[in-house]
């Protein structure tokens, strides 16, 4: 794998993501960080100067685990992997909107696009770590955090598949108007990725392009314990 995160970003097979997002929400990006990238980000987990919050997920009913909000200076991983990935993520969105008549354009670059988050009020960063043992789950969510929010993100598993886990499926759930839920459970193994719908995307109907909102969430972890890496594009109020 090369060493580079920038340069893994952009070997991903495109035009099939690009293809995948549009007709389903979703896109897997297959191998992405090496088994030591993904010992190093579990092993701050423990570090509480590396996070700003933590958040107990059982308490306020969001599920059953927790996860914590990375501090800044963001984990260099981290920052090479969001810009790499909103820089080449950014026509999707924006085409996206064209077809949904819908606000103005994401800018190209992510530094662009955390002043605009900063500029409405959100300046807090929001890539974080996610810890679920057996039993834990993650309710059906939307990660929106102010009045700009950017409509993709990524989730990448850092822990082994069938060996440090079992279960734990990542789920996505898209309701279209007046139908029945749609729902995906998708399996990944360590390092590998998946780039989702967070918010909504267009789907064509008889009279054009309509929007179908999306959740996503974790199915519940049968034995062991699985740790992910979440990053949020927009930053939080």
């Amino acid at each position: 794998m090369n060493s580079s995160i920038k340069a893994r970003v952009a070997q991903l097979d495109w035009p099939r993501i690009d293809r995948e997002l549009d007709a389903n929400g979703y896109a897997l990006t297959g191998a992405i960080l090496t088994p030591e990238e993904c010992a190093a980000l579990m092993a701050l987990y423990p570090d509480r100067t590396r996070f700003r919050s933590r958040v107990d997920m059982t308490r306020l009913r969001y599920g059953v685990g927790e996860y914590k909000y990375f501090a800044r200076p963001l984990p260099k991983i981290v920052t090479e992997l969001r810009a790499a990935l909103y820089q080449r993520l950014a026509p999707v969105p924006n085409r996206w909107n064209k077809l949904l008549d819908n606000g103005a354009p994401y800018p190209a670059s992510l530094s662009a696009f955390v002043k605009s988050c900063a500029a409405h009020g959100q300046s807090r960063p929001t890539p974080l770590l996610l810890h679920y043992e057996a039993g834990g789950y993650n309710c059906l969510h939307q990660d929106l955090y102010g009045e700009i929010a950017f409509p993709l993100q990524f989730t990448g598993v850092l822990s082994r598949r069938d060996r440090d886990f079992t279960g734990g499926e990542f789920l996505l759930v898209e309701q279209r108007p007046r139908a029945q839920s749609r729902g995906e459970a998708i399996s990944m193994d360590q390092g590998e990725g998946i780039i989702f719908t967070n918010r909504y995307r267009p789907v064509a109907g008889a009279r054009g392009h309509y929007r179908v909102n999306v959740r996503h969430g974790v199915s519940t972890l049968r034995s062991g314990e699985r740790y992910s890496l979440g990053i949020i594009f927009h930053d939080a109020r």
